[in-house]
């Protein structure tokens, strides 16, 4: 009989070419289905939310596997743990029904980005962005609140891949914690690169180098020529996916 078992996986992206397997590059789903094949006996494919690029970190990435062999969640948990190099860990493990999947049952996902104003900390250098231009924090906040709502993410996508890029963000704010900056974002499902655009546009208004209204222009007008500021992606975290 067949299990399909959900993990919540975290990982920190520094040296990973992204999650998705690619040919001839170290990415975390590679990893993963090594230490699953082991215990497995035999080949396991892992299913996950959605993909993350390279150098992109996770605190609440999903995936699930189908397998026979009959374990308790806590011993899955333990097994894959031993095996898994120490920037992959698997932060949750449960047995669910064959109706389950990660990808397509998922109901919002949440990414948050990081902006460090402060001196520049080479320690630091592959988990936030820093930006060492004043960013008019007002005009940001102005902005982001334009980003919620249902539209037509066209000219904040990669344009590579999906053919509907209409996405409903729930909610896009920003914290201000002394020197750094963390902005949240929760949707329904994000495209390809669509949150680093999107915060290298917010940048570009926080340098006064965009006016806030120049958003809905982006959305009428679908180009992404337009839009061509992509944030750096190792101060972007896959924070969680709800279900």
């Amino acid at each position: 009989m067949s299990i399909r078992i959900k993990c919540v996986v975290q990982y920190d992206g520094s040296r990973y070419h992204g999650f998705q397997k690619q040919i001839n590059s170290r990415t975390v789903q590679d990893e993963i289905e090594k230490v699953l094949t082991k215990i497995n006996k035999q080949p396991i494919i892992i299913h996950a939310s959605g993909r993350t690029d390279a150098f992109v970190h996770a605190l609440g990435q999903v995936f699930h596997f189908t397998t026979k062999l009959d374990m308790k969640e806590e011993n899955w948990k333990r097994a894959i743990n031993s095996m898994l190099p120490t920037d992959i860990y698997i932060k949750n493990v449960e047995i669910v029904t064959s109706e389950f999947h990660s990808r397509f049952s998922s109901k919002k996902k949440e990414y948050r980005y990081y902006i460090s104003m402060d001196e520049f900390n080479p320690l630091r250098s592959q988990y936030v962005c820093f930006q060492r231009d004043t960013l008019n924090l007002e005009k940001i906040n102005e902005a982001l609140k334009l980003f919620i709502g249902t539209h037509d993410f066209t000219s904040f996508s990669s344009g590579k891949i999906e053919k509907n890029r209409v996405r409903t963000i729930y909610e896009a704010k920003m914290k201000v914690c002394g020197k750094e900056l963390e902005f949240i974002f929760k949707g329904n499902g994000f495209l390809r690169y669509q949150i680093r655009i999107m915060m290298g546009t917010l940048i570009e208004i926080g340098k006064g180098k965009r006016e806030v209204d120049s958003l809905k222009q982006l959305f009428v007008i679908k180009d992404r020529t337009k839009a061509s500021f992509t944030a750096e992606p190792q101060a972007l975290y896959l924070y969680s996916v709800e279900y």
